[in-house]
């Protein structure tokens, strides 16, 4: 690797979310960031560049691997063919980094500790304490989500952030702890429309990710709603299964019950 090899990969670092070189020799340069604990190894072949990550999370390789079906993977990690390629495959690898279990639950705890120490005296334990804690997760879980699914919609890819909610599958009630309400895996990025129905459990996702929908829900309402046949999320990673599960059951019993109404209506008539 020559000097202006290494330049090039140290600029394509600092602009893509691995501002620090902590190594650089005649074969390789090592990539880190402040910003989140993955580093990155990156050489020079002919083929392009060899990219080795290192991370806490087990689900970042297979997320790239998914996301970078064109790179070459194999044990040593993944070849990208130019300056371009690299550059998004580090930008999407920082991006996941900082919000991957459990980034996206450290961030949320220092964020409301710098809330609750702003707080006045006596507030601890108060309904004011809890509702900051909800204001700052939601919002810490809105932003992991808008990194994770790229700024757009799971479904539609919708790529208007006024219109974008981030849609708990596991209720932020019920979830049993901080790092299960700030998983991005629970949950998905989704427009308004889609956002309420899947928050009242009148449309699921199946295992495979296609959209279900209530039998409660009539067609022409599904139509002016946009939801048509066909519509799936843009991909299932294993890691969503047991939120999905848990809220295709909550989905079933609404189902259940609406029916159930509906038998007792027809049956008083």
């Amino acid at each position: 690797m020559n000097p202006l090899q290494r330049a090039l990969i140290e600029k394509v670092g600092v602009d893509n979310g691995f501002e620090h070189t902590l190594v650089a020799d005649e074969h390789d340069v090592t990539l880190a960031s402040a910003r989140h604990p993955t580093r990155s190894t990156i050489s020079v072949l002919d083929a392009g560049f060899g990219v080795r990550f290192t991370s806490g999370s087990a689900a970042l390789l297979p997320e790239l691997s998914r996301g970078f079906p064109q790179a070459i993977r194999d044990q040593a990690g993944f070849v990208v063919g130019n300056e371009a390629a690299l550059a998004a495959l580090l930008r999407r690898a920082a991006s996941l980094s900082r919000v991957l279990p459990t980034q996206a639950a450290t961030s949320y705890r220092k964020a409301l500790d710098e809330e609750l120490s702003a707080l006045p005296p006596g507030l601890a334990g108060t309904e004011i304490e809890r509702m900051v804690r909800q204001r700052v997760g939601q919002q810490k879980f809105r932003e992991a989500m808008l990194e994770y699914w790229g700024g757009a919609c799971a479904v539609t890819g919708v790529a208007v952030p006024e219109v974008l909610r981030a849609s708990h599958a596991k209720p932020w009630a019920e979830c049993e702890s901080d790092a299960e309400r700030l998983d991005v895996f629970n949950g998905f990025l989704l427009t308004a429309n889609l956002d309420a129905l899947f928050d009242r459990f009148l449309i699921s996702f199946d295992e495979g990710g296609r959209l279900v929908s209530s039998p409660s829900l009539a067609e022409t309402d599904l139509k002016r709603l946009g939801i048509v046949p066909g519509l799936e999320l843009r991909w299932v990673a294993p890691e969503h299964q047991s939120y999905l599960s848990f809220h295709r059951a909550r989905f079933l019993l609404s189902v259940n019950q609406i029916a159930d109404c509906q038998a007792l209506a027809s049956a008083t008539q």
